[in-house]
């Protein structure tokens, strides 16, 4: 009995611990596109997508307007977004996305982590090559053709669409790409269109993936995750199949 107890009070704190994760990584979302943008959803695209991203994470809508109040202040923090390179054992490539008030400390904070899980970090351009920056749009599919969207949205910069089938309390949806540089595009194309968007961010999907034998798969998730635990590394991509 208390083994199980400890094995679900572990399962409740990650949960807990990721849903915090995703708060903060939120958060700064919202102060970046407020600051660039202003605090008006209605003409800030950006802002949009950070609420959506919220919604989709199920943050308290005190926190969103708590956020969006503090972005709009005098005094409100200045966040850059700054990408690193570097590798994983046994060669995975990694893209670390940071949004941070202190890039010294940032990257220092990376280096360490990436000392202490045995790799390294990497100079600019040395792993974004074997990765392409595509805008990644859910979207609810119930009621949807899937084939007449597709056509629709080909003009707009689609690259792929994807059926995803309904899984435990998340919906059937359907999974729409598009070039980084044709978000805009997409992102109006949606909304125009009335479809139902769950989320919308920007991924980093690897070219080629490396296949690995259980142990090295088990030490490179180990470090992504203690590079996503540090506040200002938002995501971790990496080309681990």
């Amino acid at each position: 009995m208390g083994r199980m107890f400890e094995k679900r009070k572990h399962t409740m704190f990650k949960r807990w611990d990721r849903m915090a994760k995703a708060f903060t990584r939120v958060g700064k979302e919202i102060a970046i596109s407020v600051k660039a943008g202003g605090p008006n959803p209605d003409h800030n695209p950006a802002l949009r997508r950070a609420l959506l991203n919220a919604r989709a994470c199920n943050m308290p809508k005190d926190r969103v307007e708590a956020a969006i109040k503090k972005a709009s202040g005098v005094n409100a923090t200045d966040y850059d977004e700054l990408i690193y390179e570097g590798y994983a054992p046994h060669g995975i490539a990694l893209v670390i996305e940071t949004a941070t008030d202190n890039p010294t400390r940032t990257v220092a904070n990376v280096r360490l982590a990436l000392k202490k899980g045995s790799g390294n970090l990497g100079s600019s351009g040395s792993v974004l090559f074997g990765f392409e920056h595509q805008g990644v749009f859910k979207v609810k599919s119930e009621g949807l053709d899937a084939d007449e969207i597709e056509l629709e949205l080909i003009d707009h910069g689609l690259v792929d669409l994807e059926r995803i089938d309904a899984d435990g309390d998340d919906p059937a949806m359907l999974v729409i790409r598009c070039e980084f540089n044709d978000f805009g595009a997409m992102q109006s194309a949606v909304e125009s269109m009335g479809l139902e968007a769950i989320s919308s961010e920007s991924d980093y999907l690897p070219s080629n993936l490396v296949e690995l034998g259980d142990d090295e798969t088990t030490a490179v998730l180990e470090l992504v995750d203690r590079l996503e635990q540090d506040d200002d590394v938002q995501r971790v991509f990496h080309n681990l199949a």
